[in-house]
C-alpha cells in the first residue's frame, strides 16, 4: 500500500486510535455515502510518518474499530479490518465499501446532523440537498420522475408541451422531420414525465423542468465573462431561464459571442473557425442541463475567462460514477425522464458518448485536453482557449467576439455562387431575428432554394446547427421546407 500521495477522497490516516470514536466513525459514514475508502491507523496524517501499532494491542484495537463503526452508524456499516506491514511496522486498515442503503449517518446525531460526505479529502457534514440526493440514491428512485405536488397541468398545458418537444425533435432530426413521430400523452407517461395517481394524471418534476416552470424547480444558467483568470473582475453577466432547449441555445450563443474566431483556408475557400470547437461547447451545455442535480438549488454556471471556458454543473456525481469512468464513456443517469426526453428530441445521441466525443474534438482542435474537477459537490469542466490567427475579412476587419456570420457570400461552392441573385427587394434585417438568422434568411431570399449543406457551408458550422437555424425560420413562417430526407430544400415562400 502506497502512502506517498497523502490523504485523499478515498483514504484517511490516524496516528493512533482516537479517544473519541466519532473522529473516525463519521469518516466511515462519509465513505459509505460516497465511493468507499480506507481509514489507516498507525500513520501520521501531516507528515505521513509510519508510527505503527503495538503488536500486543493490534487485535484489541481492530475489535474496537469494528465495534465502534457497527454500533455508531445507521444503517449498519460492517468494515473490513485488516493488518498491513509498512516499513516493518504494523498498521491497521479499515476498508469501507460504498453503501446502497443511503444516507448513512451517526445514530446518536440523527440523520439531519449526522450525515457526512467526503469533499476534497476531508469529511464534511452534508447539507439538506445532499441528504435528499442520498435518499433518492438509497431508494433507487429518480428525483425528476417524482410527482411535483405543487404543480397541476391541464390538457392544454400538456398538449403545448407535446407540441414544443415535437418541434424540437423535428428541428434536430437527422433523417428529415417527416420521420419524427409526435410526442403523445402516452409517451409522457411511459417516460414518467406524467404519472397517474387516483385516476388523474399528475406532472412530475421532469414535467416542470421541460415546461420551463422555474418557480418550483430552479432551472437557470448563469453566464459571465471575466477579465483575467479569476472572477475578481467581471465584464458581462447574463442569466437565462426557460425550457431546457431554450437554455441550451441561449447559453450556447452567449459563449460563441464571447470567444474568439479566426479563419482557415482550404484552397481559395475561407472558413471561419472558433478557438473552441462549437460542437464541444454545445455538448457540454447539454450534459450540464440533463445531468445536473435539480435537488440542488444552485444554477449551472458558465464562466468565460481569458484563458478558459469553465462550465459548472450543480450536484455531486451519481452513485457509482467517477471522473475517470465518465471520461471513458461510462454513463450513470441521474435524471432518467429527462434523459429519455432529450434523446427523443435529438439533444443527446448515445448515452455516455458525449464526454469522450468532447475530449476528441478538443484534441483534434489542437487544444489542451479538457480538465474535469470536483464531483463531490459539483462538477466543473474547463476547456482551455487556444491561440488562433484571425484573418481580415473582405472589409479589412478582423472578426472577433461574434457569431460565425460571414460578411459576404464569396467563396461559397460553385453551385451556390451560380444561383441568380434576387436580393434587390429583400430587407437587410428582419425584426426579431438574430444576426445568424438574418444572414441565412437574406441568403435564402437571394437564391430561393438551398439545402442544409449550403447553409452549413455559409456559416461554417455542422449540419445539425444549420438545420436548427433553418427550422427556426420555418417556425417563424419566413421560409418553407420542401421534400424529405436528403431531398429536403428550404425555399423563400411565394406570396
Amino acid at each position: 500500500m502506497s502512502i506517498d500521495s497523502g490523504e485523499s477522497k478515498n483514504i484517511e490516516y490516524k496516528v493512533t486510535l482516537p479517544d473519541r470514536n466519532i473522529k473516525y466513525t463519521k469518516t466511515a459514514v462519509a465513505f459509505a455515502n460516497g465511493e468507499g475508502g480506507r481509514i489507516v491507523f498507525g500513520i501520521e496524517d501531516q507528515t505521513l510518518r509510519v508510527v505503527g501499532v503495538s503488536d500486543d494491542q493490534v487485535f484489541t484495537i481492530m475489535d474496537a474499530i469494528s465495534n465502534a463503526i457497527a454500533d455508531s452508524c445507521e444503517p449498519l456499516i460492517i468494515p473490513d479490518i485488516s493488518m498491513r506491514d509498512i516499513d516493518g511496522k504494523t498498521v491497521i486498515v479499515a476498508e469501507i465499501l460504498p453503501g446502497a442503503q443511503r444516507p448513512y449517518f451517526i445514530k446518536s446525531m440523527g440523520r439531519e446532523q449526522g450525515t457526512f460526505v467526503r469533499v476534497a479529502g476531508t469529511t464534511r457534514q452534508a447539507d439538506a440537498a445532499t441528504i435528499k440526493e442520498l435518499l433518492f440514491e438509497g431508494s433507487n428512485r429518480s428525483f425528476d420522475q417524482t410527482i411535483c405536488r405543487e404543480l397541476t397541468a391541464t390538457e392544454d398545458d400538456i398538449a403545448k408541451l407535446c407540441d414544443a418537444m415535437t418541434a424540437v425533435a423535428k428541428s434536430n432530426a437527422k433523417h428529415g422531420a417527416e420521420a419524427v413521430k409526435p410526442v403523445t400523452v402516452q409517451q409522457l407517461r411511459s417516460w414518467n414525465v406524467l404519472v397517474e395517481r387516483d385516476g388523474e394524471l399528475r406532472p412530475t418534476n421532469a414535467y416542470a423542468i421541460l415546461a420551463g416552470i422555474n418557480g418550483l424547480i430552479r432551472s437557470v444558467i448563469q453566464c459571465g465573462v471575466f477579465k483575467g483568470d479569476t472572477k475578481a473582475v467581471f465584464v458581462d453577466r447574463r442569466e437565462f431561464e426557460g425550457s431546457p432547449w431554450e437554455l441550451i441555445e441561449q447559453a450556447y450563443q452567449y459563449v460563441l459571442r464571447n470567444i474568439h474566431m479566426g479563419a482557415r483556408f482550404a484552397g481559395v475557400y475561407r472558413q471561419d473557425v472558433y478557438e473552441i470547437p462549437p460542437d464541444a461547447i454545445r455538448e457540454l451545455i447539454v450534459n450540464a442541463v440533463v445531468h445536473r442535480s435539480y435537488i440542488d438549488h444552485s444554477s449551472i454556471q458558465i464562466a468565460i475567462y481569458d484563458n478558459r471556458l469553465e462550465i459548472t454543473s450543480p450536484g455531486r456525481l451519481p452513485m457509482g460514477q467517477t471522473l475517470e469512468r465518465m471520461k471513458e464513456g461510462y454513463s450513470k443517469i441521474r435524471n432518467e425522464a429527462l434523459a429519455v426526453a432529450f434523446a427523443y428530441m435529438g439533444l443527446i445521441e448515445h448515452w455516455g458518448s458525449g464526454i469522450p466525443r468532447i475530449i476528441e474534438e478538443v484534441r483534434e482542435a489542437g487544444l489542451r485536453e479538457p480538465e474535469f474537477l470536483g464531483g463531490d459537490t459539483d462538477l466543473r469542466i474547463n476547456i482551455y482557449r487556444g491561440q488562433i490567427i484571425t484573418m481580415p475579412d473582405s472589409a479589412g476587419k478582423v472578426p472577433n467576439n461574434d457569431v460565425a456570420v460571414p460578411s459576404t457570400f464569396e467563396n461559397m461552392p460553385d453551385s451556390i455562387q451560380s444561383a441568380p441573385d434576387m436580393t434587390e427587394n429583400v430587407p437587410d434585417t428582419v425584426s426579431g431575428l438574430s444576426k445568424t438568422q438574418s444572414t441565412v434568411y437574406k441568403f435564402i431570399c437571394g437564391r430561393n432554394r438551398v439545402s442544409t449543406e449550403d447553409i452549413a457551408g455559409l456559416l461554417g458550422v455542422q449540419p445539425r446547427r444549420a438545420r436548427q437555424v433553418l427550422s427556426d425560420l420555418v417556425r417563424k413562417g419566413l421560409i418553407e421546407r420542401e421534400g424529405a430526407a436528403r431531398s429536403t430544400r428550404y425555399v423563400y415562400p411565394s406570396r
